[in-house]
């Protein structure tokens, strides 16, 4: 994904964060609430330029989820918008960097993914009950 301008985050919490990754080469130099992150580099939707955020690390058998939960606000963070435009991305967990494909979750494959999520990072659940949006997960597969 090197071919595009790189755009920062408008929020200083990522863009700091996406920095510290880059800085040390891996995502384990930075945290949310204490728990490990990975880092999801894509295209943007409407740009096409290259945006990264980190997001929890939530891992299962060498496939990974990550939820548009944007602490239960009434819209998806603006990723889930790129992510549904452009599903092939790369992921970085620790100093390990991989291609990736996404794919939105639903029925009985998302409540076992929320399972997981909320295993990995309790708030989510807190998060679902202040929207009244379907918070979006999204499985990363090997691409």
């Amino acid at each position: 994904m090197s071919d595009t301008e790189y755009a920062p985050s408008s929020r200083t919490w990522v863009r700091e964060q996406v920095e510290t990754i880059e800085a040390t080469g891996t995502t384990a130099s930075v945290d949310i609430m204490g728990l490990p992150v990975v880092l999801l580099t894509m295209r943007g939707a409407k740009s096409g330029k290259i945006r990264k955020v980190p997001l929890m690390r939530v891992e299962h058998e060498g496939r990974y989820a990550v939820v548009g939960s944007q602490g239960g606000a009434p819209t998806n963070p603006q990723w889930v918008s790129n992510v549904r435009a452009n599903p092939h991305l790369t992921l970085q967990d620790g100093t390990t960097v991989t291609d990736r494909v996404a794919r939105e979750v639903s029925g009985e494959e998302r409540a076992t993914w929320w399972e997981r999520c909320v295993a990995a990072y309790p708030p989510y659940a807190e998060y679902q009950t202040k929207t009244d949006r379907l918070i979006p997960i999204f499985v990363l597969e090997p691409a």
